[in-house]
């Protein structure tokens, strides 16, 4: 994952790190070429899985309308030379690539007005023998208000536009933040609305969104006075997560007239229940995620279900013909002595599993009863890592620790 610019207080950034996603370390990099100035609310789109493509932001001083193409092999910038028409210069925009061009839409522009213009540049793919050059897009159907600070994902043939910033008013201008969702079709080359089944999350401005397969997943952003940290999905209709009802805080007040009402309403509850679980159980299999030993903290995988420490303990052995209990003592063992740094990110999930296993294993061996059992996994606190959900919580400097406590436990 690569970064570039930003602001720090009030100051525009033109730094440049990566974060290697095998071992989870940054890095801050020397590039070299035509070097873009520092810059916040720029945006960016990878083309294909070498190169890419950043257009526009503010300098602190200008808006800023120049496109910037990266080699991430070699390092280099590249200022593409682009003739013809250009976009006002802006900054809080999108740029989405689609197929061989880049789509840039809405943001701030030069003397604060906010725009809802839709413009594609070609002339980026090597080998298509095209001259860079803008066009203008103007699109029939129901296109989206100006705005900034909104998002635009790709589902496939469509872009999903959501949320954003924009101002309404004649005399006085105020701020207007977006709750919408609006469609780019590519098919037949249309904006449409995109209808909501319940209600959507508060409207907000320079939140994330990101597609993953027919899910959109939606993290945080800005209202003007809130700066939120919730967590919503956009899901087709069908979908497990749909089925899932929503929890009413408010609890429901019922005063049966007799026993049959009584014994009718707990089997409808039971019904529900059931629909509830089944539903659960569906996801889990989409996910292929394994039904947990404990509904407490972290979903405990029995070690014969854990499918990715099987798969590592297998490779322990380096083609040596051993048991599957041998294998699984030479991936525990490695744990006890590895180095921090020489551990895998593949390592991770299943290393922090085994160690909620031992500590779950640890507790009911020692406690028959549910209840107590339930309240010693409560209080856990020898143990700073049981209640994580995923290893994607673990921070580079808990690592060394997690095998510190994972070592003991191994020796007990």
């Amino acid at each position: 994952m690569f970064i570039f610019g930003g602001r720090c207080g009030s100051q525009r950034l033109g730094d440049f790190w990566v974060l290697d996603t095998d071992i989870w370390q940054w890095t801050e990099l020397t590039s070299f070429g035509d070097l873009p100035s520092p810059r916040d609310f720029a945006a960016a789109a990878a083309i294909g899985n070498q190169k890419i493509v950043m257009y526009g932001g503010w300098d602190g001083k200008k808006w800023l309308s120049d496109v910037y193409v990266l080699d991430t092999i070699s390092l280099e910038w590249t200022e593409l030379s682009v003739t013809g028409s250009l976009p006002p210069p802006r900054c809080g925009h999108t740029a989405t690539m689609v197929e061989k061009r880049l789509l840039v839409y809405g943001g701030r522009g030069g003397g604060g007005p906010i725009m809802g213009d839709l413009w594609a540049l070609k002339g980026l793919i090597d080998g298509e023998n095209e001259a860079p050059g803008w066009t203008q897009l103007k699109l029939p159907g129901q296109a989206p208000s100006a705005r900034c600070g909104h998002t635009i994902t790709s589902g496939g043939l469509y872009l999903l536009l959501f949320g954003g910033h924009g101002t309404g008013g004649w005399l006085s201008r105020y701020d207007i933040y977006y709750d919408d969702c609006i469609i780019l079709d590519r098919v037949s080359a249309q904006w449409k609305k995109l209808p909501i089944k319940n209600e959507p999350p508060p409207a907000r401005a320079y939140h994330s969104m990101t597609s993953i397969g027919s899910r959109h997943l939606l993290f945080g952003g800005f209202d003007g006075k809130t700066t939120f940290g919730d967590i919503w999905w956009l899901v087709p209709e069908g979908d497990p997560i749909a089925k899932r009802p929503a929890e009413d805080p408010s609890p429901v007040v019922r005063e049966d007239k007799d026993l049959a009402s009584t014994n009718n309403n707990d089997e409808s509850t039971r019904e529900e229940k059931q629909g509830v679980e089944n539903a659960v159980s569906e996801l889990r299999k989409r996910l292929e995620i394994s039904s947990s030993l404990s509904r407490l903290g972290p979903q405990i995988i029995d070690e014969l279900e854990d499918r990715e420490f099987c798969e590592l303990a297998s490779t322990m052995m380096d083609g040596k013909s051993s048991g599957e209990k041998d294998s699984k003592k030479a991936l525990r063992d490695r744990w006890k002595i590895v180095d921090p740094k020489a551990i895998h990110l593949k390592e991770l999930g299943p290393l922090l599993r085994d160690y909620q296993r031992m500590i779950f294993h640890e507790v009911a061996n020692k406690e028959s009863d549910p209840q107590t059992i339930e309240s010693e996994l409560r209080r856990m606190e020898a143990h700073r890592y049981y209640h994580l959900k995923s290893a994607s919580q673990l921070r580079m400097d808990d690592i060394p620790k997690l095998l510190e406590e994972y070592k003991k436990l191994t020796d007990d």
